[in-house]
């Protein structure tokens, strides 16, 4: 996401508790601690473990209640951070994560609209952005990332954002047009 932002001409960084895989302006530590450094765009992607519908059943089967209200606090936090424009990616969310999140997403995309051949439904919740359009339709979609096995690796290979999305986003937000007051 960063490197596409940073292709287009624009000053991004990445930020999170692990080190970057890739060289660039990484800021690697809490996300909860720059969020007053005045930033004009947000692109988050918080985790999903105990908000996604993939995950719903162990909510009960092995109390993860806690979990799942501190990750759906932690994701409004940064819905409801005082940056201009926000996006906030994550899969579907089960009904409980709705429930503490407040609201439904904007945006539902598949890697398939972005130039892919792949499922892998991404909800966009927006603030003052406009909603993503598709840029490159593909046919004979295979849902790869579904069917992955159980890997040590499986989590961090299932969250890894298409790079025809990370296009999009820097295309069609990473300029003044991209508000939907068109400021």
């Amino acid at each position: 996401m960063r490197d596409a932002f940073i292709a287009k001409g624009h000053d991004a960084v990445s930020c999170d508790l692990l080190p970057t895989e890739r060289p660039g302006p990484h800021i690697q530590g809490d996300v909860l601690e720059i969020l007053d450094d005045g930033w004009d765009l947000m692109i988050a992607h918080p985790p999903c473990t105990r908000l996604c519908n993939s995950g719903v059943r162990w909510l009960a089967e092995r109390n993860l209640w806690e979990e799942m209200r501190d990750a759906g606090n932690f994701f409004n936090y940064l819905l409801t951070a005082d940056i201009p424009k926000i996006a906030v990616e994550n899969p579907i969310p089960h009904k409980y994560a709705v429930e503490v999140i407040g609201r439904i997403y904007d945006q539902l995309i598949q890697p398939w609209q972005f130039g892919h051949d792949e499922t892998k439904a991404t909800c966009l919740w927006l603030k003052d952005l406009r909603r993503l359009g598709t840029t490159r339709l593909v046919v004979g979609r295979k849902p790869r990332i579904h069917k992955m096995p159980p890997s040590l690796e499986r989590s961090k290979l299932r969250s890894i954002t298409f790079q025809g999305i990370a296009n999009a986003m820097a295309d069609q937000w990473g300029n003044r047009r991209n508000s939907p007051s068109g400021s």
